[in-house]
């Protein structure tokens, strides 16, 4: 496990944890982390998100998290101890609907 690595893990679980018990913010709603990736100079953390729910649901936690985003960095900071807290930048973790796209694809081709 690379430097690098242990700090995506370590920003994964202590945003995750920040979000869960700290934030009161009940229009985020029920996320889930799916992925962190903290650039190597530790100024740029990119997280991504998923949430349980219909595409408006997503639309509107991922709203609610980016006006969250300055409590969120501060309470990481506490956490952390490193000198330099990565902005963060959330995004909506696409990947299971991509993955779904390609499996119906493939069943479509296997049917014909």
């Amino acid at each position: 496990m690379t430097k690098n690595d242990k700090m995506n893990h370590i920003v994964q679980k202590a945003v995750s944890e920040i979000i869960q018990f700290e934030l009161k913010n009940p229009k985020v709603g029920f996320i889930t982390i799916t992925d962190v990736q903290v650039t190597n100079d530790n100024s740029y953390a990119k997280i991504f998100v998923s949430f349980l729910g219909k595409e408006e649901r997503a639309v509107a936690g991922l709203k609610a998290l980016n006006q969250s985003k300055g409590f969120i960095r501060s309470a990481l900071a506490k956490r952390l101890t490193i000198r330099k807290t990565p902005e963060l930048i959330f995004e909506i973790d696409r990947s299971l609907e991509r993955g779904n796209k390609i499996d119906k694809i493939l069943n479509d081709l296997k049917q014909v």
